[in-house]
């Protein structure tokens, strides 16, 4: 299956993945304006933008620039979208990566969470609809996702999920070294 040719929808009872699309600008401007969510975010290697979008022109952009990468076969970007409330609470970016550091064949993935989704009970039920596809769809033989410090919900979350801590650092285009990566293995 070729990801970047047909991308694949995933659900459960509560949650609703599937690719961003820039009608989804109005509600991932509540989660990338959210600046109690914006630490929690993974921006690792991304050139300086750190997501704290605070006008809808700027999520249209960033929304522009996920279809020109989707396109391009750079990442996929999910939608998280709420049953309940019928709205966008989040975004998933994953890609496969391959480096000159431990995190070659590696499936990157960012979760950003609106800060009231930000708790184990939200992660543990989203996470699970893209990983038990996710090793296939981006041919990697492990995951890894960043959890700050401060990430106390996101990282007991990862944790009872099977990751775990990777104590490694990942090196980006520029030679910086980012940490606080939680790997799960296939």
């Amino acid at each position: 299956m070729n990801v970047y040719e047909n991308c694949p929808v995933f659900e459960n009872e509560k949650f609703l993945l599937r690719r961003s699309v820039k009608s989804d600008a109005k509600d991932l401007l509540k989660v990338y304006s959210d600046a109690a969510a914006v630490p929690f975010f993974n921006s690792d290697n991304c050139h300086g933008d750190n997501f704290h979008y605070s006008t809808i022109e700027k999520m249209e952009k960033a929304l522009d620039f996920w279809e020109m990468s989707y396109q391009n076969g750079y990442f996929v970007r999910w939608t998280i979208l709420d049953k309940a409330a019928n709205e966008a609470v989040g975004t998933i970016e994953l890609f496969h990566r391959d480096a000159e550091d431990y995190f070659t064949n590696c499936g990157i993935l960012r979760l950003d969470l609106r800060s009231d989704f930000e708790k184990s009970g939200a992660i543990e039920n989203i996470l699970p609809l893209i990983l038990g596809s996710a090793f296939e769809i981006f041919n990697c033989d492990k995951i890894a996702t960043k959890a700050v410090l401060g990430a106390v919900q996101r990282q007991s979350a990862l944790k009872n999920l099977g990751f775990k801590s990777s104590g490694e650092k990942l090196t980006g285009n520029d030679g910086t070294a980012y940490g606080d990566y939680f790997v799960l293995l296939k």
